[in-house]
């Protein structure tokens, strides 16, 4: 009845990492030829920096943690 179990059990990690991966090459091949030109990186870069320090900010409000 439990033959394989924990060769199962073990192999869920490769799949999780291999899923996520497979998720972040998708989400962002489509923004593979926009990185070719050095304005819309640096455009890019400035957005998800931009997009990191808003949420970390918005985060330190909500929980009341010590301001920068």
């Amino acid at each position: 009845m439990f033959d394989g179990f924990w060769d199962n059990v073990f192999r869920y990690p490769r799949y999780f990492i291999t899923f996520l991966l497979g998720i972040i090459v998708n989400a962002f091949a489509p923004l593979q030829p926009l990185l070719k030109r050095p304005i819309t990186l640096i455009a890019i870069v400035g957005l998800f920096g931009g997009i990191l320090a808003f949420m970390a900010f918005t985060l330190r409000a909500m929980l009341g943690l010590s301001t920068i």
